[in-house]
Formats: structure tokens, sequence, C-alpha cells
């Protein structure tokens, strides 16, 4: 905008100026108080607020800006731990608004959404997990939470990132309960390259007629005959991952297709399951993802 400023520093300034501010601070009071002139710090402030980090409040003719929740100058990577507590307390305290803003905030100040996805966001997904099967929180509770961490997943899915078409994913999962998980990794996923599918929750088509569905989808997403489809399935049961690894065996045996199949979860010692990688910890898959070459 104005010549010899830059974003990122008047975002700074402008978080130091306005975080002891209680009512807000008009548009005249900030430019003072940063050394800009009035025209363009107003246009800084219109950005700003579209952007999430200001709230905006008319008062008669004044207009007092203050910070939305969660805005504060970070510096990552070393400040990922101090995030993770701050983002959890927003989802249990049910606050859509100050987990979004917190987010936003992130990548403005340079965090990676690789790591906001596996040192925050998977982490709090866990917590809640965690709580419910304690009998802490309830199935609505857990939900509603559920979908605010989505929600902040799809502000990070907002960053542009060329994909390479040979490297094509359909992420799903087995159960509701592993639709988070499935949804970050998808975000995480596009982020090393990936082109992602992601399916979401895939309980309901759990039947007999889910290998003829699936071979449609995948002979319109593997269009070339040589080239090869990954299946990423989470699953919190056993029988899920099953029920998958026998449907994907039974698909590549009649299509003849190139599938990779890799699924996290947790199966017995004695459990026979087909797959080219497998884990129970989400780091595990993300990791495989950046190792694997595709033709």
């Amino acid at each position: 905008m104005g010549r010899g400023y830059h974003s990122e520093e008047i975002r700074e300034k402008l978080i130091q100026t306005l975080a002891d501010s209680k009512s807000g601070m008009s548009g005249v009071e900030i430019a003072e108080a940063l050394g800009i002139n009035r025209a363009t710090m107003t246009k800084y402030l219109r950005v700003f607020a579209v952007e999430g980090l200001l709230h905006r409040k008319d008062v008669g003719n004044i207009i007092l800006w203050s910070l939305e929740p969660g805005q504060e100058s970070y510096d990552f990577p070393a400040d990922y731990f101090k995030v993770a507590p701050i983002f959890l307390e927003f989802l249990l305290k049910y606050s859509e608004e100050g987990a979004c803003a917190l987010i936003r905030n992130c990548l403005h100040s340079g965090a990676s959404v690789e790591k906001l996805v596996t040192e925050v966001i998977v982490p709090a997904i866990s917590s809640v997990e965690k709580s419910f099967d304690g009998g802490k929180m309830g199935s609505s509770e857990q939900r509603f939470i559920q979908n605010i961490i989505s929600r902040s997943l799809h502000i990070l899915n907002h960053t542009l990132v060329e994909s390479d078409p040979k490297k094509s994913i359909i992420v799903m999962s087995a159960d509701q309960a592993s639709s988070p998980l499935s949804e970050a990794a998808a975000t995480a996923l596009r982020q090393t390259g990936w082109t992602v599918f992601h399916l979401g929750d895939m309980s309901s088509a759990v039947n007999v007629l889910f290998d003829l569905d699936f071979q449609k989808l995948l002979g319109k997403i593997a269009k070339q005959k040589s080239s090869t489809t990954t299946v990423l399935v989470f699953s919190n049961t056993e029988e899920g991952l099953n029920f998958f690894s026998d449907s994907i065996r039974s698909i590549k045996q009649k299509s003849k297709k190139s599938i990779k199949l890799v699924l996290c979860g947790k199966v017995g010692k004695k459990t026979k399951i087909e797959y080219d990688f497998m884990s129970a910890k989400f780091d595990d898959i993300i990791q495989w993802s950046k190792s694997v070459q595709h033709t």
C-alpha cells in the first residue's frame, strides 16, 4: 500500500499497540502511535479487519479498533507449544471466533500449515477424544467442537500450494470418530504437494456395493492406467480397517489398477491385514507421505 511500509511489520506493531487497550483505539490514535499517515493506516485497518485480526466498533461518529480474541505476536517455530493450549482452550470454551482468529493470526505470523496441523490441531483432536471417552464430554459437545476444528482446517486449506498430479490420494474415515483426523490429514497432505480427494466419514457407505461404487471413483481419478493412487483410511476399529483393506484388495484384483493402501489405526498382533503402510500415529502417516515415490 504505502511506500516504505511492510504489512507484517505494521501487523506486529499494531498488535503491540492494541494489546493493552480494553476499549479500543480510533484510527487517528493508531496512526499517531505507529507514525503512519491516517489514509494509509485506514487502508491497513480495513484489510486487517477482513483477515480477522481486528474488531471494529462504531461509537457515534468514531470507529474504535481492537484485537480479536487470540491475537498476539508469535515467533515461529518456537511458539507452536504456546499456541497449542490456547487453541484447545478456545475449543473447550466453544469459541469458534477465537479458535479461527488464532489460526489466522498464526498463518500471518509465518506459521507452517503442516506444523499447525500436527502440533496444534491434531493434539486438540486427541484431547477432545480423550475427554469424550472418559465421560467428561457428551456426544453433542464433541460434535460441536469437531465442527469448530473443521472450520479451523478450512482456513488452512485456503493457502495456495501447487499439487503434483502424479501424487493422488483419497482420504477417508471408516467412522465418524475418525473423521476429524482424516480431515486434518487431507489438509497436511495438500501442503506437501499431494492432489487430495477427501471423502470424510464413509461409514454409511460400508455395504456390499462399496467395491463397485469406489471403483467408479477411482476410474475418474486415475485416468492414466500407469498412474498410482493412494488410499488413506483412518479407523477407530479393527473391523473398519479390515473392511476397507478387503475392499481395496478386491478392487485391485478386478481392475488391475495400481493402488497403495495406507491405514491409520490399531489392530491386534494376530490380525492378518493387507496394506502398504500402517501406523496408529498421525505423524508417521505424514512422514510416510513425504518419502513415497509415485509414477
